[in-house]
């Protein structure tokens, strides 16, 4: 199976500190990438220069197995941080501005609102949404475009149990329609539930990557890895 995104020796530095360093990741197609890492580990950094959102400082990235251009953005989606809605706007309406934009057909709302489960909210605008809905109506603008590759940053972040399962099944539906999804997040549990292959980021080090294995401990496994990278808690 070939690989949708590579990064080669990934750096991004700001005046003397290296947020991500060298980091040389691989996604394959059609999987589930789940970037693990403690909070202020560099995973968000690494996302955003993915989505072109920022500039790495050097290093490479390559999309569908070629150096990735402008162009190839349109096939990322992504929702990194919280989700860029219209709080005055119902889900349907958000999802219009939107196609407008990219001047997509109406059905293509349709498609989405059925994916994320969002075709039932009617007028109720997306500022009275719980949490969960907004993750999910900011997964239907991400996946508008029909992306390739679905970023995912923290998702589950502020998501009660009911929220995280239907966010957990929504992730594991994806590889079936041809989107591979890279999903960040330092709930272990979480991504042990949903990852096919994990990358362990510390101290802006991508210390481990590898098929998750259904035997291995993933916590005993991740906390031996911070540990050995000890100064991150000094």
């Amino acid at each position: 199976m070939s690989n949708i995104l590579e990064t080669k020796q990934l750096c991004k530095k700001y005046k003397n500190q290296k947020v991500n360093n060298k980091i040389s990741l691989k996604v394959k197609e059609k999987s589930i990438y789940g970037l693990l890492g403690p909070n202020g580990a560099g995973k968000s950094t690494l996302l955003k220069m993915i989505t072109g959102m920022i500039m790495p400082t050097s290093g490479e990235i390559l999309f569908n197995e070629k150096p990735i251009e402008r162009k190839d953005l349109a096939y990322i989606g992504s929702l990194i941080e919280s989700a860029p809605l219209y709080e005055n706007l119902t889900a349907r309406q958000n999802l219009k501005v939107r196609t407008l934009m990219y001047g997509l057909p109406d059905q293509r709302i349709d498609e989405v609102l059925k994916i994320v489960n969002l075709t039932n909210t009617g007028k109720k605008k997306a500022g009275n949404f719980s949490m969960g809905m907004k993750q999910r109506l900011g997964i239907a603008i991400a996946l508008l475009n029909k992306p390739k590759l679905l970023i995912l940053d923290e998702p589950a972040n502020g998501l009660d149990p009911i929220g995280i399962n239907d966010l957990r099944n929504l992730i594991h539906s994806f590889p079936e329609q041809g989107i591979s999804v890279i999903v960040s997040s330092h709930i272990l549990s979480e991504i042990e539930q949903t990852a096919d292959h994990i990358g362990i980021i510390v101290n802006g080090k991508l210390l481990y990557q590898d098929e998750l294995s259904k035997t291995e401990n993933l916590e005993s496994l991740f906390m031996d890895i911070v540990r050995k990278e000890g100064d991150f808690y000094a």
